[in-house]
């Protein structure tokens, strides 16, 4: 098991979120229980490769 950070809000009825590695690809769900599964299938398609284009965040370390 993996922990895997996200970020999400309310808006009006829908809860709507992403995942902070790859913020590119939002999903919404009617509860936050439905975002969170919607999350892991977008993981999934990512991980499976499925998904194209995938940019990823890091970060750099200046001196």
């Amino acid at each position: 098991m993996k922990k895997i950070s996200f970020t999400y809000w309310r808006d009006g009825k829908f809860y709507l979120g992403f995942l902070n590695q790859y913020p590119d690809y939002q999903t919404q769900g009617m509860t936050k229980r439905e975002l969170i599964e919607n999350l892991k299938d977008i993981l999934k398609g990512i991980e499976s490769r499925e998904v194209p284009y995938i940019r990823k965040v890091e970060e750099l370390l200046v001196a």
